[in-house]
C-alpha cells in the first residue's frame, strides 16, 4: 500500500454561505452557517486516505471541545490517533470562511495550536516518516518545522511534496526549496514565489522554470478549472481540469495535493498522478466543506472513466482494484 506521512495543520472551519462576498467594511447578511473539520494538513491527509493510501497525520490540537470534534472527525476518516497530539498551551486552530454562490471564498485563520507544532514535537514521530513513501507538508505550521521535516525526509531518501499555502512566508528561501521534490502552488502562490503575474499556462510554465532554477525538483502549478501544469527536468506535462458544477472551492487545492501525494506514493508517473489529483480537486468543488468534501477513490475513478481519462498503467489497474 502507498504510504504517506502528512505533517501539518488542523482547523475547525466556520463557513458562511453568503449571497455575495463582502467588500472591505461591508456586512452581507442572509447567509447560512456550517461548522466542519478542516485545515490544510487535515484536508490533505484525509484526501490521501480516501484515495487508498496508508496515511499517518502528525498534527497538534488544543485540549478543548473544538479539538475533541476534530480528533473524532480524523479518527472517523481512518487516520491513526497516535500522532494527533493535544496541547493546553493554545486553542485549536479556527478558520472563518465566506463562500459565494459561485464557490469563491474569503478565509481568515486563527492558527492556535498549529503554530505550536515545533520540530521538537514532530521529532518523536520520525519513525512515521521512515515508513512513508512520500512526506507531504504545507505552510500553516512554523516554517522551522517545515524546513526540519523536509531535511529529515531528504536524509531518509523520501520524496517530498510541499504545498506552499497559505502564502504567509513567501518568498521561500532557496535552501528550503532545494529540499522539495514536488512543489504545488496555485497561480497566486506561483506568482508570489517568483515575483511575477501568473495568469496563463505560459506564465505558469515560466514560473515553474524559475523555481526549478532555485532548486525545486518538479513544480506543479494548479490552474483551477483549467487543470494543472508540471514543470520538471524531464519536460512539461499539462492536464486539463474536469468539468464540474462548482459550489464551493474550499479545499480543492488540498484535495489536489493529497491526491498527488497518494498517487506518487503508489508508483504513479507524474502524468497519471496529475489526472488523479485534478479529478480529486474537481470533485471537492461539488460539495461544501473541507475535510467532509474530500472524495473517495471510487468517486475519482468514476469521474476519470466518465471523461475517458483513466490511466492505463499497471499501477492504476492495481489502484482501482
Amino acid at each position: 500500500m502507498a504510504r504517506v506521512c502528512v505533517i501539518g495543520s488542523s482547523n475547525l472551519d466556520f463557513t458562511v454561505s453568503v449571497p455575495r462576498l463582502p467588500s472591505v467594511g461591508e456586512t452581507v447578511s442572509g447567509g447560512t452557517l456550517v461548522t466542519s473539520p478542516g485545515g490544510k494538513g487535515a484536508n490533505q491527509a484525509v484526501a490521501a486516505r480516501r484515495l487508498g493510501a496508508d496515511v499517518a497525520f502528525v498534527t497538534l490540537l488544543g485540549a478543548d471541545p473544538m479539538g475533541d470534534r476534530l480528533a473524532l472527525a480524523l479518527a472517523e476518516a481512518g487516520l491513526p490517533p497516535e500522532p494527533i497530539a493535544r496541547t493546553t498551551d493554545a486553542p485549536t486552530g479556527v478558520a472563518l470562511i465566506s463562500v459565494d454562490p459561485e464557490g469563491r471564498n474569503l478565509i481568515a485563520v486563527a492558527p492556535g495550536a498549529n503554530h505550536r507544532l515545533t520540530p521538537e514535537r514532530v521529532r518523536s514521530h520520525l519513525p512515521l516518516m521512515e515508513q512513508a513513501d512520500v512526506v507531504l507538508l504545507q505552510l500553516e505550521t512554523p516554517i522551522e518545522t517545515v524546513r526540519w521535516a523536509l531535511g529529515e525526509a531528504r536524509r531518509l531518501g523520501k520524496r517530498t511534496v510541499l504545498n506552499p499555502a497559505p502564502a504567509r512566508v513567501l518568498p521561500l528561501p532557496a535552501d528550503l526549496l532545494a529540499l522539495v521534490d514536488y512543489l504545488t502552488p496555485n497561480e497566486i502562490e506561483a506568482g508570489l514565489l517568483t515575483d511575477r503575474e501568473v495568469r496563463s499556462a505560459a506564465d505558469a510554465e515560466a514560473a515553474g522554470r524559475a523555481l526549478l532554477a532555485r532548486g525545486v525538483g518538479t513544480v506543479v502549478v494548479t490552474l483551477g478549472a483549467a487543470g494543472a501544469i508540471a514543470v520538471g527536468d524531464a519536460g512539461i506535462v499539462r492536464v486539463p481540469g474536469f468539468p464540474v458544477d462548482a459550489i464551493d472551492t474550499v479545499g480543492a487545492g488540498d484535495a489536489f495535493s493529497g491526491g498527488l501525494a497518494a498517487s506518487l506514493a503508489g508508483g504513479a508517473p507524474i502524468a497519471d498522478a496529475l489526472h488523479v489529483a485534478s479529478a480529486a480537486g474537481g470533485l471537492t468543488c461539488t460539495r461544501r466543506g473541507a475535510v467532509d468534501a474530500m472524495p473517495t477513490r471510487q468517486e475519482v475513478v468514476d469521474l476519470m472513466k466518465q471523461h475517458d481519462r483513466m490511466p492505463k498503467a499497471a499501477w492504476a489497474r492495481q489502484w482501482t482494484g
